[in-house]
């Protein structure tokens, strides 16, 4: 039996996963910035980039 599946299971595990959370962060971010927008009157002035 080789351990070749697992090894690459471990490595694509090592890869995805911290990519899911960089775009669950990426995706987090953009909502706040719009929450954030919508009660912050100085974004509208163009206060806050």
């Amino acid at each position: 039996m080789t351990h070749l599946p697992f090894i690459a299971a471990s490595y694509a595990l090592g890869v995805l996963v911290p990519v899911g959370f960089g775009i669950a962060a990426f995706l987090r971010m953009g909502r706040a910035r719009r929450r954030l927008a919508a009660i912050d009157p100085r974004a509208q002035r163009g206060g806050l980039a």
